[in-house]
Parts: C-alpha cells; structure tokens; sequence
C-alpha cells in the first residue's frame, strides 16, 4: 500500500511554491490555518466564517486540494462556519504517513479529523473522490454527519475509457495558451481549464504519487445505510457515469436523497456551475 507524497525533493519543492502562490491569490478573506494529527498523517484544514454553529465541511476531487473551493469559501462563509480540507493522500499541504488502504480506512481518518476539530453536526460537500469518501463516512461512522451535498460522487460505476479519455483530454488542455482554453474547454467538457492558478498548481504535480485507494462501487446495502438528508447534484454530461442510472439507484435505495441532475454540466460541476452549487449548498445547509 502506498503512502502519497513527492518522489524528491525538488518535485516537493515546485508543487509547495505553487501552491502558495494560489492559496494567496485564491484565497478570498481571512482564514485559520490547522494542521490536524491524525492516525495517517497530519490533516491541513482551512476554516472560515462566523465560529460556533454547524460547519459547511468541504471534501475535494481526486487529484485536487481545498483550493478547489476558492469561489465559494466568500458565499458559504457569511453565515455559516466553512472547514476546507486538503484531503490526506492528495498534493496539498496535508502530510500522509501511514497508507490508507480501502475506503474503511479513508471514513476512518475523516472521523478522527472531525473529532479533533470537535465538529458533531457537519454539513459536508463532498465533489468526486470527496463525495465518495463523504458517503463511506455516513455509513461507517453514523451521527457525526447532519447532511450530505454530493457533486457528481465517484462510487456508482468503474471510471472506464470514457472518463480517462476526459481526464488526459482535460489535462492536455490546461497546457494551452490561455487564449485557447475557452474553446478547449467546451470542446472537452471541462471548464476546470480555465481556473489559470488551479491549473499552474496542478501542473506541478507531476511528481506526486497518489497514495489513496481507487473509488470502488457502493454496494446496495452499503447506500441503504445513508440515512441523513443528502442531495446528489449530478452532471447531464458526466464523463465518470450515466447520471440517469445513478439517480434511479439512489432514488431506489436512498429514501432521504434527492437527485437533481443539471443540464448542460458535466463531471467538473463545481467550476461548470458555480452560482447553482453555491445556493444548493447553502440550502442545504439551513
């Protein structure tokens, strides 16, 4: 089992200062900085907003950290407490130390992270991996979690050709001139090209090893143990599944869920619609 982290220390080096770089340029107001212990390594957290009151926890895709969420840390934090998380295993500014093997063991560390940041009703967003993760939490771990946002979730179906072909697709456009993106990024279905500080951090994790464990499919007794109010906002166009069939399996086996599928979006739903996702979210959280 791996542990995530960069192969030297150079690669370590370029990812750190460009991450820096868009953690002040993002960044929209004031913020706490908290670097959480946790049985596999140390948790980098963000929080915003007014303290005390039931926090908006926000769970990146794989692959991203809690900069992802720099459009909507302002909305989601006027009124409501908002932790923003660099996800254990992901490039950010969390350190793995041990390996987190399946996803019993990612709802594990998601647990201690809530615990010592002494969070009881969380309101978690989960996007992608991070909805994944989001569920296996509520399922493992029932009562620390009020409500669920799940922004086009991993776990409904083995990302196949069609996904990876999105994915080098979408990676080999964020390389283009920046005039050329917008184009691009219809034509691949992936407005997160167009997030210019997003895309110079992600370039520079091409040393990175990943070091969590691929999203397997959610079994039917697995997704009938949900039992708090969740959303699933899903992409019409999604690369990753057929959000047609997902929203028939949860509406099927999820009786708290509703299933909202947004046209025109595809698997980069937050950077797609952001104005929507930010006043689902905010809904959701009253």
């Amino acid at each position: 089992m791996k542990i995530g982290g960069f192969r030297d220390d150079r690669s370590g080096e370029r990812f750190r200062a460009a991450y820096e770089r868009a953690l002040r340029e993002l960044w929209p107001g004031p913020k706490e900085t908290l670097d959480v212990p946790t049985a596999f390594g140390t948790t980098r957290v963000y929080r915003a907003g007014p303290p005390g009151g039931r926090p908006i926890v926000l769970l990146s895709g794989a692959g991203g950290n809690a900069l992802m969420w720099h459009r909507y840390v302002e909305a989601l934090s006027r009124r409501h407490p908002v932790v923003a998380v660099d996800t254990v295993g992901e490039p950010g500014a969390s350190v793995q130390t041990a390996p987190i093997g399946d996803g019993r063991d990612g709802a594990a560390w998601l647990e201690e992270l809530l615990t010592a940041l002494e969070v009881t009703e969380a309101r978690v967003v989960g996007c992608s991996y991070g909805g994944w993760l989001a569920l296996l939490h509520q399922i493992h771990h029932p009562g620390r979690t009020a409500s669920l946002v799940l922004l086009d979730p991993a776990g409904f179906a083995d990302p196949g050709w069609r996904f990876l072909t999105w994915a080098i697709a979408g990676g080999l456009a964020g390389m283009a001139p920046r005039p050329l993106r917008p184009p691009l990024a219809r034509a691949v279905s992936n407005s997160t090209i167009l997030e210019t500080e997003l895309m110079r951090m992600m370039r520079s994790t091409m040393g990175f090893r990943r070091g969590l464990p691929a999203a397997r499919v959610l079994t039917d007794e697995e997704l009938r143990r949900v039992r708090v109010p969740c959303l699933f906002l899903l992409g019409a166009r999604s690369a990753l599944h057929d959000s047609r069939q997902v929203a028939e399996r949860v509406g099927a086996l999820v009786p708290t869920a509703r299933v909202e599928i947004v046209p025109g979006a595809g698997h980069a739903l937050p950077t797609d619609h952001p104005e929507l996702v930010a006043e689902r979210v905010l809904t959701a959280a009253r």
